[in-house]
């Protein structure tokens, strides 16, 4: 079901509604010419270049990058989780050519999408994050540290090292076994014996001669912080800007699966409401929803009865709601395979709740599409077969909750 030339004042990111040539045929041309496929892909303008990367399978992206002349005005056009999902399939250790020409915007969002675990950073992840960082070069890995949040680039810190100041007066104080000194005062001690110090060296050096404020915040910041007080504060940052991303917080996402009364099911507003999606520039590349077919879900086929103006609307709505179920059932946001899994349940499970409303009002799938918010039909749905959808999770992860909502567990 193809949103992207149905209407021109459909608002999907301009970019996203250029066609894109087969990137097969390119690839394929390149085996036999590689100077013929370049100029075929140099003929195509900037944003063309992006649809025809991102369109094809994240597989086939390196290859493609290979291809292009300008790789410097070429990725900063790609949407956030286009890159992450294609850095990831490079190898995040071996990406740094392409985080060289990544925008501060794109870095932080390839870094809140995959260092995360639930609602804990995961270290080992940001830890291959910055190393790429740091052999893309100084100037890249300033840019980043200094868009990064504070508390990530501290947790990074205290992951691999204890900080020891250097006590004013004392002539018979000596450093610290192992510790090394960047500027006489702060001694960098790793925790562990094999710990490979060299990105986060790197990175120290970077700061004391770039930023040093941002330095000595850095080492205060492992003397003196709280672990927990820093990670609260890490999510609260990453949750903010993931809410622009269009992944809601974990406690809304969770409503989705609130419980409603038997009665209350098939309940609708008199009139026809608008959809609760509004247009955004998306993190993925999609300008399509699954066609409708009769052997699809019942709620694809019901927008295929919609006008235009409302399949519009229904496009950016049910792509949030896809979007909080990844977030409420703790996907990895950023594997590339995450979004079409929550899009077949988000349509499956809205499908059930879009049925049952038909069926108990007599109304058609398209007129309870109209006056049901796809949300809506979601909850429905669960209410109706909850077993294996809602998602469960381990009682220990209850503090994780309590953590986002500054100490109060999520409804």
């Amino acid at each position: 079901m193809d949103f992207s030339d149905q209407s021109p004042s459909l608002p999907v990111m301009e970019i996203q509604n250029k066609p894109a040539p087969n990137a097969r045929q390119l690839l394929k041309l390149a085996e036999r010419d590689l100077a013929q496929a370049r100029s075929e892909l140099q003929k195509l303008s900037d944003e063309e270049q992006v649809a025809t990367l991102c369109e094809a399978p994240v597989a086939m992206r390196v290859r493609l990058l290979e291809l292009v002349e300008r790789p410097e005005k070429l990725i900063p056009l790609i949407p956030e989780a286009e890159l992450c999902f294609t850095c990831k399939q490079v190898g995040v250790s071996d990406s740094s050519w392409i985080l060289t020409y990544a925008t501060s915007d794109q870095i932080i969002a390839c870094i809140d999408l995959d260092a995360w675990s639930g609602l804990k950073p995961e270290i080992t992840k940001l830890d291959q994050w910055i190393a790429a960082l740091a052999e893309a070069g100084e100037e890249s890995l300033l840019r980043a540290s200094q868009a990064m949040d504070p508390e990530m680039v501290a947790l990074y810190l205290r992951e691999h090292a204890d900080v020891e100041l250097k006590p004013s007066g004392d002539e018979d104080w000596q450093p610290p076994e192992g510790g090394q000194t960047i500027e006489g005062q702060f001694y960098v001690i790793a925790r562990a014996d094999n710990d490979d110090l060299a990105p986060l060296l790197k990175l120290l050096n970077v700061l004391f001669q770039r930023d040093y404020w941002l330095y000595f915040r850095m080492m205060q910041s492992v003397r003196e912080e709280s672990t927990t007080e820093i990670i609260d504060w890490a999510l609260r940052w990453r949750t903010n800007r993931l809410e622009d991303l269009g992944f809601p917080s974990w406690d809304r996402s969770m409503a989705i699966y609130g419980h409603i009364r038997p009665d209350r099911l098939p309940d609708l507003p008199d009139e026809a409401i608008p959809h609760e999606g509004s247009a955004w520039d998306l993190p993925v590349w999609i300008t399509a929803l699954p066609a409708a077919s009769e052997q699809g879900h019942l709620i694809f086929r019901a927008v295929a009865e919609l006008e235009i103006e409302e399949r519009a609307r229904f496009f950016y709505a049910f792509l949030s709601l896809a979007n909080r179920v990844a977030v409420a059932d703790r996907r990895d946001l950023g594997d590339s395979e995450t979004l079409p899994a929550t899009m077949e349940k988000a349509a499956r499970v809205a499908s059930l709740g879009l049925e049952h409303i038909a069926q108990e009002t007599g109304l058609s799938v398209a007129d309870v599409l109209r006056r049901a918010s796809v949300t809506r039909l979601f909850r429905v749905g669960v209410n109706l077969a909850p077993e294996g959808v809602r998602p469960r999770f381990a009682e220990e992860d209850e503090d994780d909750a309590e953590t986002e909502n500054g100490g109060e567990a999520a409804p």
